[in-house]
């Protein structure tokens, strides 16, 4: 019976080990994956001042519009400011910016028309609401445009980092555990 007792808890001790091993390697590739990735946009982004924004004009284009120029196939929203005492361009994200510049906030439902055009027309009725609101700009105070809502901000690295952070804690627990319980019974054995 004894015997049987010793084999089951190291069965058991070697599973709980290979778990606690498994959890840190897992936290280690995410840290590679989101030090690779997610960092370098971080650093990238230079939308790191905040100020007040104060709306001057929304304006949906649409694309009979804006003939001559290369535009896109969905309804875009138009939205002037003025922030840190200067005219701005108000773009919804970093990534807006770079898919259009001609466009500050573009619609998630691009297949159907007429949902995007509501879409726009609601965010542009949003901003009507609240005229007065944060946003980011870039420090060099050249720039003519500012940022709604940064993507690659601290708390999106911070959030990012929360769940490798808590599986590499997990997993070192678990190993420490187990050989704190094999160092103990270790010591019980000897006396």
């Amino acid at each position: 019976m004894v015997k049987k007792l010793v084999m089951a808890q190291k069965r058991g001790e070697t599973r709980a080990l290979c778990l606690g091993v498994a959890m840190v390697m897992c936290a280690v590739i995410t840290y590679y994956v989101l030090v690779t990735t997610l960092l370098p946009l971080y650093q990238k982004s230079v939308w790191t001042q905040e100020s007040k924004c104060h709306l001057i004009e929304t304006n949906i284009r649409d694309q009979e519009e804006l003939k001559g120029k290369k535009v896109p196939q969905y309804p875009c929203l138009w939205v002037n400011v003025s922030a840190a005492g200067r005219w701005a361009v108000l773009y919804h994200t970093e990534d807006t910016r770079d898919q259009n510049q001609q466009c500050s906030y573009i619609p998630g439902s691009l297949d159907n028309y007429q949902m995007a055009r509501v879409d726009v027309e609601k965010v542009r009725a949003n901003f009507h609401e609240q005229q007065v609101f944060y946003c980011f700009s870039a420090p060099p105070g050249n720039e003519t445009s500012v940022l709604f809502r940064r993507l690659y901000g601290p708390q999106t690295l911070l959030f990012s980092l929360f769940w490798p952070t808590f599986l590499l804690t997990g997993g070192l627990l678990i190993i420490a555990m187990v050989k704190s319980n094999q160092y103990l019974s270790i010591l019980a054995a000897q006396k």
